[in-house]
């Protein structure tokens, strides 16, 4: 691992790169939906179901609803079986999207600030490589979970409760 220098460490740190191809202003091109949501409704939680639902629906009329094989890993744990969990969604509108390349990178540098800034994982958690997909496929990300990518993909455009 690359140690940061002692410059390096007094200047806030950031996860921007003002040139990069990924960070285009344009309209999202669907909505990458996260597993909190999925979860919401597939076990018809009762604080959260309905405004999942609200915003799968209001999501949908836009663009494409997508997943990621770790948002699919992230709701595994809650079936026996991986045709129990084909099942569920299938009655969701549901795009598989493979995770692209080019987010392993910013998901890392998303990781290296959260090291900086003395975080105690040892490697890039599911919510950097979700967001940095988002961010790199130019889609909005559908979640509750805010803080995390509020503070590492401040470019991301989320739908969130208020």
């Amino acid at each position: 691992m690359v140690q940061p220098s002692a410059s390096s460490a007094a200047i806030a740190p950031s996860v921007s790169e003002p040139d990069a191809r990924y960070l285009v202003d344009t309209l999202p091109r669907g909505t990458l939906v996260d597993s909190c949501v999925l979860i919401d409704v597939l076990a018809d939680d009762p604080t959260w179901a309905d405004w999942s639902l609200d915003q799968l629906d209001r999501c949908a009329a836009l663009g494409p609803l997508l997943i990621n094989p770790l948002i699919l890993a992230e709701i595994s744990p809650h079936f026996e079986r991986a045709s129990d969990l084909e099942v569920a969604l299938a009655g969701l509108p549901l795009v598989k999207a493979a995770l692209p390349w080019d987010a392993a990178f910013l998901a890392g540098q998303a990781f290296k600030v959260y090291r900086l800034s003395s975080g105690l994982k040892s490697s890039p958690m599911p919510d950097f490589y979700i967001g940095a997909h988002a961010l790199v496929a130019q889609l909005q990300l559908l979640t509750r979970d805010v803080a995390r990518y509020r503070s590492y993909f401040p470019a991301l455009s989320l739908v969130a409760p208020a």
